[in-house]
């Protein structure tokens, strides 16, 4: 039972829960219910769940079509969307401190980033409003000695995989368009340290490094569109210019 329980504990990261008990009711559901409710709470924007759909007796499970909204200053209605989110669990961690996970795959991951004509973004509001609404941790903690969180178990992922990104660029504030590309993967490594991090605060700590990947690779791809798209313009008025000057 106690196994269980560590496993529960584990599963309940993903949604920053500080509760480590259930209630009553489906697991499923109530995971469900803790990813929206937490997620919301630290992006200041609504966070929905298709399904969770968790395994204990193997020790994986899967959540399905997470969304996270925009903030309501931009046009598309979500930021950031996934197909499935994937978790491989170290059984063999379960009694020890700190809980490791080996790998979460997140599976057909959509970003839909939208600059501003200052600059900013509907990602960089988003990373603001995670650091806001995360509590200040040893996030960089690497010291091989627990750290006493009270009764909280402390976990670190060994790997976070987002596997091609789909990314939607909008560029209309600088008068260009909409553009598409497909990010490389993005891998997170040793998140939370090898001290780990209190379970309640690594849910924010994913989305924020998979955020700040995101955005870093959305500026360059902005920046090689504007350069791309000015090029453009330069080789259309010198083409305007040869036919008025030769016909």
């Amino acid at each position: 039972m106690k196994i269980i329980a560590s496993i529960i504990v584990v599963l309940l990261l993903l949604s920053g829960g500080a509760l480590w008990f259930l209630a009553g009711g489906s697991l499923n559901d109530y995971i469900k219910t803790q990813i929206e409710t937490v997620g919301t709470e630290i992006t200041e924007q609504a966070v929905t769940v298709k399904a969770v759909d968790i395994k204990i007796t193997s020790g994986a499970g899967s959540i399905l079509g997470i969304n996270l909204a925009n903030p309501k200053t931009y046009s598309q209605p979500n930021a950031f969307a996934l197909g499935e989110m994937t978790l491989d669990i170290n059984l063999e961690s379960l009694t020890s401190s700190p809980i490791i996970i080996d790998a979460i795959v997140i599976k057909s991951p959509q970003a839909f980033v939208e600059f501003t004509q200052t600059g900013g973004s509907n990602i960089q509001d988003l990373l603001d409003a995670i650091e806001r609404n995360t509590p200040k941790s040893d996030t960089a903690a690497t010291t091989e000695e627990p750290v006493n969180d009270g009764d909280e178990p402390r976990i670190k992922v060994s790997k976070i995989v987002l596997v091609g990104t789909a990314l939607t660029l909008d560029l209309s504030a600088f008068g260009n368009k909409e553009h598409s590309a497909t990010l490389p993967d993005i891998i997170l490594n040793n998140v939370g340290g090898d001290a780990g991090l209190p379970a309640s605060q690594l849910g924010s700590e994913i989305a924020k490094q998979a955020l700040s990947h995101i955005w870093k690779q959305a500026k360059a791809t902005q920046k090689q569109k504007l350069i791309d798209s000015a090029k453009d313009k330069l080789k259309e008025k010198a083409k305007k210019k040869l036919t008025d000057l030769f016909g």
